[in-house]
């Protein structure tokens, strides 16, 4: 799992990772509360989908794409 959660990390950085893959990402990021260890970036997004009502303070999805 950690090194699924590198290479879309990677991909994220390059911009690669769809809209729903980026999600996912976030959403592992914070069920493995590692948004506190990572840059800032990180946390801030983490923050903003979780105010914008797409994930829970758990990291669970609460939201699809149409």
């Amino acid at each position: 799992m950690v090194r699924d959660l590198i290479d879309q990390m990677m991909e994220y950085e390059c911009g690669t990772l769809s809209d729903e893959e980026t999600l996912e990402m976030f959403s592992t990021i914070t069920k493995e509360k590692m948004q506190y260890s990572l840059q800032g970036h990180y946390g801030r997004t983490v923050t903003a989908l979780i105010i914008d009502g797409w994930l829970d303070r758990n990291g669970n999805i609460l939201k699809e794409f149409v």
